[in-house]
């Protein structure tokens, strides 16, 4: 049974899978479920009694877990490979126990003694060091409805920071997906996230103390903090910019005959500022993807879709823009009065509109689902301007494409790319590569590791001086943060 059930309805279901593997030029995907966490032997740890005692002095023995059941938890990490890992019983990268802080102080108390110790402190699926959990530390601190900012702790989720806010008639100030995480602290170190709106400054717990970075003050070390992957120190707190709720939203669907029409137009919707309109713009794999997913949900509208589509003649390059307008009734008219028209110049269709943020079609949430089927999904970001857009775009499609044909379980066999544009501004936007794959089932984690390798390779190149510079300047601001390398030292 499917662990995120996408359709109450066998038929489709079954029917969205063979699409699945004829895209992949596969015969069939086979089951492929995990290794029960009952049948993995308990796992040995490194850390030694007196380093856990003295951890357990400031923080209480039962904050600290070395238990098969929380390490096994903190084994994969994001990336495919290592849930890949998890899935086949490879426990190589646990971590040696997992430590549970309640508060700021905590975290520096752990930092100063493990740069004394020499014990590392890692991000899950890291392997040998010791893993902090922030889930305790999930606090809303402070709300200031003059100011218009509000502080919060780096555990809190995004479910639950938008509860808070919500309860006070106020979200954060960016766009509708703005919830879409499972901590604040990892929304904040995500690889190339790009800038926030709503991010005014952090709180970096260190060895050396705390590090305070704001967006005003200092934007080029909050930028350095955000892409040091947990090398420079742990997100404590943030500081966020803030709104009142709008009094309306509304969420609409535009359809463009391929991507670079519709690049076109987040771009000059972005630098016209239409308002609090946030625009999700999804290439042509992405398009055909979401809409035989929607086909899978049993969503009649996505069966519309493709009749609409076919008799206005647009092919298989169609790309969908997915628009959410929020303020008052009038506001709200004069954005889509005003998008509605840049769309039709460029071409576009207006599909009408739907009842909620498209995001939550997409499948990051139901990876489980697709690698108990024998499919692996991963994603990256990148963040560009709208010169170096099309450039990364091309380079990193082609370098993905390329790489699934090589790592494939059959000759002929291949992946797909699906991409979208996201968090536009005036001068640059981010663009969210996801792709899926048939696994190699024997050697499933050299494949995934490879395909994300590509990726890299294509980014890094386009991209190559400006992440010279800033390897430089974060290798400097680590040596007198974390002197001894404690933090994350793999990434180093």
């Amino acid at each position: 049974m499917d662990r995120h059930a996408i359709t109450q309805d066998g038929t489709s279901r079954e029917a969205f899978w063979r699409w699945l593997a004829n895209a992949f030029a596969m015969p069939a995907l086979l089951a492929t479920p995990p290794r029960a966490a009952a049948d993995i032997a308990p796992l040995p740890s490194t850390l030694n009694e007196a380093a856990r005692q003295k951890l357990a002095v400031q923080l209480g023995a039962s904050a600290i877990r070395q238990d098969n059941a929380a390490r096994i938890a903190k084994a994969a990490g994001r990336e495919l490979a290592g849930q890949l890992r998890v899935r086949g019983g490879d426990l190589s990268l646990a971590p040696d126990a997992v430590l549970y802080p309640y508060a700021e102080q905590d975290v520096l108390a752990v930092l100063r003694l493990c740069a004394e110790l020499g014990i590392a402190v890692v991000p899950p699926g890291s392997g040998a060091g010791i893993v902090l959990d922030m889930s305790r530390m999930d606090r809303v601190t402070s709300i200031d409805l003059t100011s218009g900012l509000a502080q919060a702790e780096g555990g809190i989720s995004g479910e639950e920071l938008e509860r808070h806010l919500a309860a006070r008639g106020m979200m954060l100030d960016r766009g509708a997906d703005s919830f879409a995480f499972s901590t604040l602290g990892a929304r904040i170190l995500q690889d190339d996230p790009g800038p926030d709106a709503w991010l005014r400054g952090v709180r970096l717990a260190t060895p050396q103390g705390l590090l305070e970075t704001w967006e005003d003050s200092g934007p080029g070390l909050v930028r350095i903090a955000r892409g040091s992957r947990g090398t420079l120190g742990i997100v404590t707190g943030a500081s966020l910019r803030i709104r009142a709720l709008p009094a309306q939203t509304e969420f609409r669907r535009y359809l463009f005959a391929d991507f670079a029409a519709g690049i076109a137009a987040v771009r000059e919707a972005a630098r016209t500022d239409l308002g609090h309109v946030s625009l999700r713009l999804s290439d042509d794999g992405e398009t055909r993807f979401v809409e035989k997913l929607r086909q899978r949900d049993g969503d009649l509208r996505a069966r519309f879709f493709e009749i609409y589509r076919a008799v206005r003649r647009f092919d298989g390059n169609a790309a969908l823009l997915e628009a959410g307008f929020s303020g008052n009734e009038n506001d709200i008219k004069a954005s889509r009065k005003r998008l509605d028209a840049l769309a039709r110049r460029l071409g576009a269709i207006a599909l009408g509109e739907q009842p909620a943020w498209p995001g939550a079609v997409m499948p990051t949430a139901r990876r489980e689902t697709l690698l108990d089927r024998g499919v692996g999904m991963d994603s990256i970001t990148v963040h560009a301007t709208w010169a170096q857009l099309p450039g990364f775009y091309v380079a990193v499609r082609a370098a993905l494409k390329q790489a699934m044909r090589k790592r494939v379980p059959r000759a002929g066999a291949g992946g797909m790319v699906l991409c979208h544009v996201a968090h536009a501004s005036c001068d640059a936007a981010t663009l969210a590569f996801t792709w899926l794959f048939p696994r190699i089932l024997e050697d499933g984690v050299a494949q995934a590791e490879g395909i994300r390798q590509a990726a890299r390779d294509a980014i890094a190149a386009l991209d190559d001086r400006q992440a010279g510079l800033t390897r430089d300047v974060l290798a400097s601001v680590k040596q007198t943060l974390d002197p001894a390398g404690v933090l994350n030292p793999e990434k180093t």
